[in-house]
């Protein structure tokens, strides 16, 4: 849901959505587009492209994908002049992006907590939750790292042909190319931090 101005802090903490919005206003301007017409592409109304190209309001992943289909540009490319500018990124408790990753599945809430700068290199960070509605995971497997650190509940954990008893504080460091997923929910609710990252030219 994109978020009420007033309620996204101080203009310095706005700085993200002032950065992404004159990416926008750029990308619009180069193409001749007015508002209107790229409210209508992106089936958004006038007056929110307008606060998004102001840095008003925090746009959702779902709003950005609209803008950049409108646009015929990837997401990414409104982060350009973020990745040039800033040398962090910082999600304040309970501000991280909700996404559905390939293969979600029922019960399975992913909260994207930040991006990185590195032009070379892609780490996604995310905080997972799964509910008592949760169900099992589909094995995954895909290139690059990832890390899992458990926050609460308890998972029994495949990685290979190996099972990982996961309880609070325990972590989980393993190539992604090799099958990986939550065999069991043992204890639930259960949250966990997953760090993924993989080299960029593997997009």
């Amino acid at each position: 849901m994109d978020q009420n101005p007033h309620q996204s802090g101080s203009v310095e903490s706005r700085k993200l959505e002032v950065a992404i919005g004159a990416e926008i206003r750029r990308l619009r301007s180069e193409q001749n587009l007015t508002v209107a017409e790229i409210s209508q592409r992106a089936g958004l109304s006038h007056g929110m492209v307008s606060k998004i190209e102001r840095g008003l309001t925090s746009p959702s992943l779902a709003t950005l994908q609209s803008l950049s289909e409108a646009l015929s540009v990837p997401v990414t490319s409104f982060f350009r002049t973020v990745e040039e500018q800033q040398d962090a990124s910082y999600v304040p408790a309970g501000q991280g992006i909700q996404v559905e990753r390939q293969g979600t599945r029922a019960g399975h809430q992913y909260q994207l907590l930040g991006h990185v700068l590195d032009k070379s290199l892609r780490v996604e960070p995310y905080l997972i939750t799964l509910s008592d509605h949760s169900d099992v995971f589909p094995i995954f497997k895909h290139g690059g790292l990832e890390f899992i650190h458990l926050l609460e509940g308890e998972l029994l954990y495949r990685h290979g042909g190996k099972l990982y008893p996961l309880k609070p504080g325990d972590s989980l460091f393993f190539n992604a190319e090799a099958p990986h997923g939550p065999e069991k929910l043992v204890a639930l609710p259960a949250k966990f931090i997953c760090v993924i990252s993989y080299p960029r030219d593997r997009e």
